[in-house]
């Protein structure tokens, strides 16, 4: 058995064709990747945003409940350590900078090889004194000096991290052409931000048209309203998004024709999905994280094909999260799942189209709102005013931007807190989601809960908290209950007002 799994960073869901017809970015590789696939239509969210997604992945089981941002755990039973316990070659092809910074420790060096290109948005690489010469004069959102240093080492698109990234794994299946059992993931960090694109992509969709500056490529994360940005800018982000997602799908492109090309198309599993989706305008936003975890950004693509093609071109509705996809790929591989796992495999799905996965999914950002869906209704619920008690937990204590605990050294304790492990973890009073930062207010934009009847209001427009007493009911008692049976820590009953 060999797998691929090829995560593209901040893929939204409708900008794949397969999903969003006529109104999606050009994906003609991944269009056509779904129609030899199962495409799967109620893939949520679990934790976020990039390296909780990639834990999520890793563990089998959510992140978002325990930690925020983290590496690797030393109490971690990960995908790769199981694989490579049963002889499966694991090998890595990434451009996820955050690999490289605190707080994303642990997760390359499980794997036997592991490729990592430079230079994606901050990555401290090109050690230029001097500013460079491409920085523009005039600008929306921000501008990264050390991306400006970092791009310079790309003269043309094939020298790009994320194409690169794509060659590597390329390079790879030319190299182990007709090998078995192995497992391959392939991690490109576009489309996400910033939106740095070559102009032949741009091009398909009106150029610089209604760009009144020099610069557009990361916006930043706050309402549009809170922004000097006009709506023509607005809509250059968005088409200079989708040139990205355009060019990105070329490039999975190449993938998928070396495996054809080497024969090893058939007889290998091949999962494509993203971490988290984003907001390019829409309700006022930019960016992710400050606000509810909306369709934007927790309803995401999968796509799956299974190794000999069952179920080519058919649609799955059952709930499936990124912690399904460790029980799937070592269940593919003959593996056994182990028991601190609580993810689903997807793998019956190829043979039974009426298999069952779960019957809800969790979501969310750590120590912000916990969300859950059922496919139908989908439920925000907001902390108590003060969100208060919250702890992180933590064995190796890095998170996003800093260390942990710097700021309450004397509150810090240590013991066997969590449930599902005997490993002794630190426990550390969070006054802040580490996620969350240039903002005196946290949670300013999730004060109140929501609940969503995804039937009648995909676009999530009409809360239904205090209209539908039944629905609420329900929903609250599918939170408790993925509260519970996923080991939740007491806590958080109390600061969601569940206790």
């Amino acid at each position: 058995m060999r797998t691929v799994l090829v995560l593209m960073d901040t893929l939204r869901r409708d900008a794949l064709g397969c999903y969003n017809p006529g109104g999606s970015a050009r994906t003609p590789n991944l269009d056509a990747f779904s129609s030899e696939a199962v495409t799967f239509d109620n893939h949520w969210i679990g934790s976020a945003p990039c390296m909780p997604a990639r834990r999520d992945i890793m563990c089998g089981r959510y992140n978002f409940l325990e930690r925020p941002w983290g590496p690797i755990e030393p109490f971690d039973v990960t995908l790769v350590d199981c694989l490579r316990a049963g002889g499966v070659r694991t090998h890595i092809s990434t451009d996820h900078c955050h690999y490289a910074r605190t707080g994303g420790e642990g997760y390359l060096q499980l794997f036997n090889t592991f490729e990592f290109f430079r230079g994606q948005e901050g990555d401290p690489w090109v050690s230029r004194i001097d500013e460079p010469d491409n920085m523009p004069e005039t600008f929306y959102g921000r501008v990264r000096e050390q991306y400006q240093k970092n791009r310079l080492r790309w003269p043309s698109e094939e020298d790009m991290p994320s194409p690169r990234t794509f060659r590597s794994a390329c390079e790879f299946i030319d190299q182990n052409e007709g090998k078995d059992d192995f497992f391959l993931m392939v991690e490109a960090f576009d489309p996400h931000e910033p939106f740095d694109v070559p102009d032949r992509y741009m091009d398909e969709y009106g150029g610089s048209e209604g760009l009144d500056r020099d610069y557009f490529e990361i916006p930043p994360y706050k309402r549009v309203s809170d922004t000097d940005i006009p709506e023509s800018a607005v809509d250059y982000v968005q088409r200079r998004y989708k040139a990205l997602v355009t060019m990105t799908d070329h490039w999975f492109g190449t993938l998928v024709d070396k495996l054809k090309e080497k024969g090893m198309y058939e007889g290998t599993t091949v999962i494509v999905t993203t971490d988290h989706g984003y907001f390019l305008g829409s309700r006022d936003y930019l960016g992710k994280n400050y606000m509810h975890m909306y369709n934007e950004m927790a309803h995401l693509p999968l796509i799956v094909k299974f190794p000999h093609g069952e179920r080519a071109g058919e649609r799955a509705h059952q709930l499936t999260q990124a912690i399904d996809i460790m029980p799937t790929v070592l269940e593919a591989h003959g593996r056994p799942v182990p028991e601190t796992v609580m993810g689903t495999s997807l793998m019956p799905l190829a043979t039974d189209a009426a298999a069952r996965t779960r019957e809800y999914a969790l979501y969310g950002v750590h120590a912000m709102t916990v969300n859950v869906t059922d496919g139908r209704h989908t439920y925000f619920r907001a902390p108590v005013p003060g969100n208060q008690p919250c702890y992180e937990y933590a064995a190796i204590p890095h998170t996003i931007r800093k260390k942990m605990g710097v700021d309450c050294v004397d509150q810090i304790e240590m013991g066997r807190f969590l449930s599902w492990t005997d490993y002794p973890v630190y426990r550390f009073p969070c006054r802040k989601p580490a996620n969350i930062d240039q903002r005196e207010d946290c949670l300013e934009e999730v004060h109140d809960s929501m609940l969503f009847d995804l039937k009648e209001d995909y676009g999530q427009t009409h809360n239904l908290v205090g209209e539908d007493a039944d629905a609420e009911a329900r929903m609250v008692g599918l939170l408790r209950r993925g509260l519970e049976e996923h080991g939740a820590p007491a806590e958080q009953f109390a600061r969601l007002g569940l206790a």
